[in-house]
């Protein structure tokens, strides 16, 4: 029996921001399939926890810095989308998966660029294209990037970086996939208390409280401060919205 919701695929789902655009995506009433790179168990507990909100769910193993893995991943989630949903295609696309670095532009090595520009820029342009033949005519894509593009803080040059190609990606991207009916979108999230970067926005009460004073909101983000954007942007109501950069940071810099 074919389902009549929505799927949405979550890169980077099993934690973090992820993670819980994964929850909201669900109680909205979104069928999610997230992706993981190590911890298996960490991404079955997520879909269970999709599953007490009543949808369905799976997890696949993805590292997204791996471009020469992408058509094998393709080929696994058109397995699932048959054997599970009975589906030939799904709907949302959400690029998430994501690390940070932080280094003054003088210190950055190659090697910290290259793994940025290989999973926040390659990784997102090449899986993306890998996944086009699956997703949905009128479906949506929306790729996370940061409120660095906007405002500057020292030791991010090269994360930023990638982010604001992404910015630039998505616009020709909405333009490209328009004659589908494809809406593209990019978020940019704030300073969020998560783990990303080592945690530092959630463990380092100076840095917390720094954010916090440059906030219109008084404080610094959370996950469900952005889980619910996500859910938000890819409801029923939000298909003209597109080729748009939507800011989640409570007001940061203003």
């Amino acid at each position: 029996m074919t389902t009549s919701n929505p799927i949405a695929l979550v890169t980077g789902g099993s934690r973090g921001l992820g993670r819980n655009a994964a929850l909201k995506l669900a109680e909205q009433g979104v069928d999610v399939v997230i992706t993981y790179r190590n911890n298996r168990t960490e991404a079955q507990a997520v879909v269970a926890e999709i599953e007490k909100r009543g949808r369905r769910a799976a997890s696949l193993p993805l590292d997204v810095a791996v471009v020469s893995r992408f058509g094998a991943f393709a080929e696994r989630l058109s397995s699932v989308l048959r054997t599970q949903w009975q589906r030939e295609r799904f709907d949302f696309l959400v690029n998430n998966a994501g690390s940070g670095a932080h280094a003054p532009f003088a210190e950055t090595t190659e090697a910290q660029f290259d793994e940025m520009l290989n999973i926040h820029l390659k990784g997102v342009f090449f899986l993306t294209q890998a996944l086009l033949p699956l997703l949905a005519d009128k479906g949506r894509i929306l790729n996370l990037s940061s409120g660095l593009t906007r405002f500057a803080l020292p030791g991010y040059a090269a994360y930023a970086a990638m982010k604001g190609a992404v910015e630039v990606l998505t616009k020709y991207l909405a333009k490209e996939l328009g004659p589908r009916g494809i809406a593209v979108n990019v978020l940019a999230p704030g300073a969020i208390e998560t783990d990303f970067g080592g945690g530092q926005v959630r463990d380092n009460p100076q840095v917390n409280a720094f954010i916090a004073s440059q906030t219109a909101l008084g404080r610094v983000g959370l996950p469900d401060d952005i889980g619910g954007v996500v859910a938000m942007l890819l409801s029923p109501g939000t298909g003209w919205i597109n080729a748009q950069r939507i800011e989640a940071s409570g007001g940061m810099f203003v």
